[in-house]
C-alpha cells in the first residue's frame, strides 16, 4: 500500500462515493428536491477545499494554465450534475444510468492515446471486467416503462462524456499543478453554477427544511465532496486508466447498502455485477 499511495486513495473514494449513492435519495424522498440537493453538495466542497489548501499552505496554483485547467475540471463534474438532474426528469432511469456508467472508457481511450498510458495485461483484463461490472450494477431493469424520445437520450450520453473527460482532464491537470489547487477549482466552478439550480428548483413545491432536508442532505453529500477529493489525489499518484474503472465500482457497495436498507432483492444481473466487481478489484489491485 505504502508504495502504491493511489490505491488508497481510490479506495476511499469508492468507499465514499458507495456509501453516498445509497443514503442520496432519503433527502428528496423527504421532501428536499435533488436541484437544492446540488446546491448543498456545492457548499460541502467549500471546506474540504479549504482543508486541503491548508496541507499545502494556502500555496494556490493561480498561473492561467491552472486557472483554465482547474475550472474545466470542475464545470465538465458540476456541468454533468446538473443536466443529470434535468435528464431524469426527462428519461428513465433505466436508460440514464447504463450509459452514464460506462464514463471511464472515455476516459480510457483518451488517456491511452493523449497521455500515453500502458499497463500489463492483468491490469487490462481487470479494466475490462470492470467496464462490463459497472453496466451490470447500473441494471435496473425496465420498471419505469414507457418510451422516450431519443433527442432526449443526448442527456445521458452528453454526461457521459462531460464525466469521461473530466477524470482525463483531471490526470493532465495532476502532471503540472497541486492535486489540492485542482480541487480548489472544482470547487469554485460548483459554487459558480449553484443560480442554474436554484433557477431549475420548483418553489412553489413544499420543501422539507427540517433535519431530514438540507441537514442530512449536507451529511450525505459531504461524502461525495470527500471522495472527489480523494479522487484528485488518486489520479496524481495512479494511471487514470486504472484509477478511474476502480473508483466507477463505487455502485456495488451502493447495492449492499441499499439491500440492507430497504430490504431489496438485487436483480440477478446485478448480483453478476457484483461478483465480477471483486474480481476487477483483484486484477487492479496488484
Amino acid at each position: 500500500m505504502k508504495k502504491q499511495p493511489w490505491l488508497i486513495y481510490a479506495i476511499i473514494t469508492t468507499l465514499f462515493w458507495g456509501v453516498w449513492g445509497a443514503f442520496i435519495e432519503i433527502p428528496e424522498k423527504s421532501g428536499f428536491p435533488a436541484t437544492l440537493g446540488y446546491v448543498v453538495w456545492a457548499m460541502t466542497m467549500i471546506p474540504c477545499a479549504l482543508f486541503a489548501l491548508n496541507i499545502i499552505k494556502w500555496k494556490l496554483d493561480v498561473d492561467l494554465r491552472s486557472v483554465l485547467l482547474g475550472s474545466t475540471t470542475g464545470l465538465l463534474g458540476a456541468g454533468g450534475q446538473i443536466i443529470l438532474f434535468h435528464a431524469l426528469v426527462k428519461v428513465p432511469a433505466y436508460l440514464v444510468f447504463p450509459i452514464i456508467s460506462l464514463y471511464p472508457v472515455v476516459t480510457v481511450i483518451l488517456s491511452v492515446m493523449f497521455l500515453k498510458e500502458r499497463t500489463n495485461k492483468r491490469h487490462w483484463y481487470g479494466i475490462v471486467a470492470a467496464l462490463f461490472a459497472i453496466l451490470m450494477l447500473s441494471y435496473q431493469g425496465q420498471e419505469n416503462g414507457g418510451g422516450t424520445s431519443f433527442l432526449w437520450l443526448l442527456l445521458p450520453v452528453i454526461i457521459f462524456l462531460l464525466w469521461g473527460i473530466q477524470a482525463f482532464v483531471m490526470k493532465f491537470s495532476n502532471e503540472t499543478m497541486r492535486a489540492e489547487s485542482i480541487f480548489f477549482y472544482m470547487m469554485v466552478t460548483g459554487v459558480l453554477l449553484i443560480p442554474v439550480a436554484l433557477m431549475m428548483t420548483d418553489f412553489n413545491q413544499e420543501i422539507n427544511w427540517g433535519f431530514k432536508g438540507p441537514y442530512l442532505a449536507a451529511m450525505i453529500q459531504v461524502l461525495n465532496a470527500l471522495g472527489a477529493l480523494t479522487l484528485v489525489y488518486a489520479l496524481r499518484f495512479g494511471k487514470a486508466i486504472i484509477v478511474v474503472p476502480l473508483t466507477a465500482l463505487a455502485p456495488v457497495i451502493t447495492v449492499v447498502l441499499s439491500l440492507i436498507i430497504y430490504a431489496v432483492i438485487p436483480h440477478p444481473v446485478v448480483i453478476a455485477g457484483m461478483v465480477l466487481t471483486m474480481v476487477a478489484i483483484y486484477l487492479l489491485a496488484e
